[in-house]
């Protein structure tokens, strides 16, 4: 039998997602060869990727390849992959907002960024989009800080604070905010009609009213991942969207082919409900909505971070189905708070007619492993 192949890579935890952070110059170049690898240290397809490091969720099933940068305002280059255990498939199409906060950290300790106390910027080039993303890594003794006092939902304990901004990401997947040029519009599916609003904002989203799905707007995991009907009807959803953006041709291509991106949430007004695994009471005085993001033809059980991007800027944009259910507070300035399974996720957004001058928020991140992984 031939030896095995042993590559560097590290596990790290960014955000509420987990992922295999590796340079690129570890892996083939040959777009191929590099996916038959990336599957094998994955251990994809298999539901339980028992043979690799994935964690058979899509939530610890992403990737993150780290290189030198290909344009001159950026520091590094990060490309994201979705990696799939239910098929040989890598989801280049869109971008993880939660692995993006690890980007920094990484490029940092790898020497590929010089580290600057308090606090580096690390100018991050997705290459998926195209886009540039603004990282701000508190830094100490020349690596990036691990301890601090932020908190984020869906995450226990806490660590050092990751600003993200993501203003430059702006039409990431289509070249507009406003794919289409509507505020709203209606999507034809087998299951019937469903208005919507298509928003891209550092990944593109299509946004749908709880109500318009006969639900309340507040249902967890359980109740949402157990109902197949109401699944079926979310990807249908999903489908047309991603049709109507040009992502695929027919809905179950978008399936095949494209199924992380475009995400779809469901918003509702307001309301009193409780967090996913801690039982703790999210009120809904201190939400501006509510909001329930599928990926992977699932609940998330937090909020993506990209998504949160998108869903703070549609917020912020009269006329959209997120727009009409947002509440507004006096106190919270330009602070969108997003009221999500676990909890709730803030980001600063402010758009001045269809600009996005600002699409920030907190992430903390902390290298788990680093080491070889080996793959026949």
């Amino acid at each position: 039998m031939p030896e095995q192949r042993s590559i560097p890579c590290v596990i790290a935890r960014g955000g509420t997602s987990k992922g295999i952070y590796i340079k690129a110059n570890h892996l083939p170049q040959e777009p191929v060869q590099r996916d038959k690898a990336i599957l094998a240290i994955f251990g994809s397809p298999d539901i339980r990727q028992i043979d690799g490091l994935g964690g058979a969720d899509p939530l610890t099933s992403k990737l993150a390849i780290i290189g030198p940068p290909s344009r001159s305002d950026a520091d590094v280059d990060y490309t994201f992959g979705q990696v799939s255990f239910r098929a040989p498939v890598i989801d280049y199409s869109g971008n993880c907002g939660n692995i993006s906060s690890g980007v920094g950290p990484f490029s940092i300790d790898e020497g590929l960024v010089k580290a600057v106390e308090p606090v580096t910027i690390v100018r991050i080039h997705n290459t998926n989009t195209g886009k540039l993303i603004v990282a701000e890594v508190p830094v100490k003794d020349g690596r990036a800080e691990v301890y601090g006092d932020c908190a984020i939902d869906g995450v226990p304990g806490t660590g050092a604070r990751i600003m993200l901004d993501f203003a430059d990401t702006a039409g990431s997947a289509t070249g507009k905010l406003l794919p289409t040029g509507h505020l709203k519009e209606t999507l034809a599916t087998k299951y019937g009609a469903f208005e919507v609003s298509l928003v891209d904002c550092a990944n593109a989203m299509v946004f749908v009213k709880a109500q318009s799905l006969d639900l309340k707007g507040i249902e967890g995991p359980k109740k949402i991942d157990g109902d197949k009907a109401l699944l079926d009807r979310l990807e249908a959803i999903r489908g047309a969207a991603s049709v109507a953006l040009g992502f695929s041709q027919t809905p179950e291509e978008a399936l095949i082919k494209n199924p992380a991106f475009p995400m779809l949430a469901v918003v509702s007004p307001p309301a009193d409900y409780l967090a996913f695994g801690t039982g703790v009471i999210v009120k809904a005085d201190s939400i501006s909505f509510v909001a329930r993001n599928m990926f992977m033809q699932v609940l998330h059980k937090t909020y993506a971070g990209t998504g949160s991007v998108c869903t703070a800027v549609a917020a912020c944009i009269p006329g959209t189905v997120v727009n009409e259910v947002c509440a507004t507070h006096p106190n919270w300035g330009s602070v969108i708070n997003i009221g999500h399974p676990s909890g709730i996720i803030s980001v600063e957004a402010v758009v001045v007619e269809l600009e996005v001058k600002r699409a920030a928020f907190p992430r903390t991140a902390r290298r788990i492993m680093e080491g070889r992984v080996l793959i026949p």
